[in-house]
């Protein structure tokens, strides 16, 4: 190999080998700044009227942050259930889903421009501890909608349909997200 050669190769490797390090050294994109609104409420399983306490108290707090034309959204949820008399018992719902919105700021009724159904929290609220204590949490993953230049915001429903109670899907309203 001749001097040349050599000589552009090392110059070449010199330069990756820089190139490399900028861009593994370089700051990570910021993280988002989310602003998030926290709300309770006390459900009573309607399926039942017995002597026992039966009612959940969900905690929600909904979460949204803006990243140039970007709304990102989503909600943490966690209940103190009551204790029923099976360990597990996935005959509590039919179905359970929360569903996570974003929506455009705007005066009256916000729109919806953009929902994610999350069902897997229907097998958390079916979770108990050893004692048949149904308390827990679940986090939805993020939803994001390009709003441009409108002000956006984070929304969330609950959606429980009680076994046993022949009602359907009744939906709960928690507190949404401030506006971003």
């Amino acid at each position: 190999m001749t001097k040349l050669n050599r000589t552009a190769i090392t110059a070449l490797l010199t330069v990756t080998a820089v190139a490399g390090t900028v861009v593994a050294t370089a700051a990570p994109a910021s993280a988002l700044s989310y602003r998030c609104n926290t709300s309770t409420k006390s459900i009573d399983d309607p399926a039942y009227d017995g002597p026992w306490a039966d009612n959940w108290d969900f905690k929600v707090t909904v979460c949204a942050a803006r990243s140039g034309s970007t709304v990102y959204t989503y909600s943490k949820v966690s209940w103190d259930g009551p204790v029923y008399g099976a360990v597990d018992d996935t005959g509590i719902f039919n179905a359970a889903y929360l569903r996570q919105q974003v929506k455009k700021s705007v005066s009256g009724t916000d729109p919806v421009l953009k929902k994610t159904d999350f069902t897997a929290i229907e097998g958390k609220l079916e979770n108990s501890d050893g004692n048949a204590n149904y308390n827990g949490s679940y986090t939805t993953g993020t939803v994001s909608y390009r709003v441009g230049s409108a002000r956006g915001l984070g929304d969330a429903e609950l959606k429980l349909e009680w076994a046993n109670d022949g009602a359907g899907y009744k939906t709960y309203l928690f507190t949404a997200s401030p506006v971003v």
